[in-house]
């Protein structure tokens, strides 16, 4: 077991509405200042264009760079973020682009998540390639963090080819990176170059006792590609659920199902001690219910935490 997530205090962020239900603006704005204003440490957005539900029905979440942006304007002090952005999606210079205008517009508060992708129904509806997805992340991910460095580049890849370029005016240094893949390859890609590393519930069934495998993962990258590991933040997305919930959709049916976190708010605290302990330095709750008054009860679970 790591001694790492003992040598700070816990972060904390909450993920805002993915496919819960239909949400508009005015709800997701009031949901991410009442994460603000109880004491949270960072806001997450989810990066899809829509999941197909058994029972037939397609259900997509709003653009999260147009929410990132909105967040930007209307929080002040929170980290945000994509969990994860996919550079399917995206082409690399915009995302790099996107990524130094939202990060500009919140005063350096932008944690830049990136990923490969992998729900197939998005990519088969809009055409998006799904053929050789860590490949093309490569050739992406490469791109997005020369730019933001302030690089001026020519490249010739497979995928992406670049003649002079740029992004200007130039992004903040420093934005944090951070992977979100348990993939051994995807990991060595990354493990150079980014700050932080995340894992969804479901990989390691919700339970801080399941990460000890993508913990190891983690270690061996770090090794493979000559990285300290002290240096890359531990990061995972847990499902809670509180007094009112009734389930969260996985939003596809190939994604296994994991129980949330339930109980009383103590207990619910000790749980998410156990990820401390095992190494995570920040986590991102993922609350059932998604509410402006299912924040606030999360916010006594902070308290205890904190």
């Amino acid at each position: 077991m790591s001694d790492r997530g003992r040598s700070g205090a816990l972060r904390v962020g909450v993920q805002l509405p993915e496919v819960e239900r239909p949400i508009g603006w005015v709800e997701m704005r009031d949901i991410a200042q009442t994460i603000e204003a109880v004491g949270f440490d960072s806001i997450w957005v989810g990066d899809h264009l829509l999941f197909e539900h058994q029972d037939g029905v397609t259900r997509g979440p709003m653009e999260a760079w147009t929410v990132l942006a909105g967040l930007a304007e209307v929080t002040q002090r929170v980290q945000i973020g994509p969990l994860v952005a996919a550079t399917s999606f995206h082409s690399p210079v915009m995302l790099a682009k996107k990524a130094a205008t939202v990060d500009e517009m919140s005063g350096g508060r932008l944690i830049l998540g990136l990923g490969a992708g992998w729900n197939r129904p998005e990519y088969d509806a809009f055409g998006f390639a799904y053929d050789n997805r860590v490949s093309r992340f490569a050739e992406a991910f490469t791109v997005i963090r020369r730019l933001l460095v302030g690089e001026v580049f020519d490249f010739d890849g497979d995928y992406y080819m670049l003649r002079g370029a740029e992004v200007t005016p130039r992004p903040r240094p420093g934005i944090p990176l951070m992977i979100g893949s348990n993939g051994p390859r995807m990991l060595r890609i990354a493990m150079p170059h980014v700050s932080m590393w995340n894992s969804w519930f479901v990989w390691f069934n919700n339970r801080a006792a399941g990460l000890d495998p993508l913990l190891a993962e983690v270690d061996a990258a770090c090794a493979a590609t000559g990285r300290n590991p002290d240096e890359v933040q531990r990061t995972a997305a847990v499902l809670v659920q509180l007094e009112g919930g009734t389930g969260r959709s996985a939003g596809s049916s190939s994604r296994p199902e994991s129980a949330p976190i339930t109980g009383s708010a103590e207990s619910i605290a000790e749980e998410l001690s156990a990820f401390h302990a095992a190494g995570i330095t920040h986590l991102q709750l993922v609350l059932d219910p998604i509410t402006p008054r299912g924040v606030e009860k999360a916010g006594a679970i902070l308290a205890i935490l904190r």
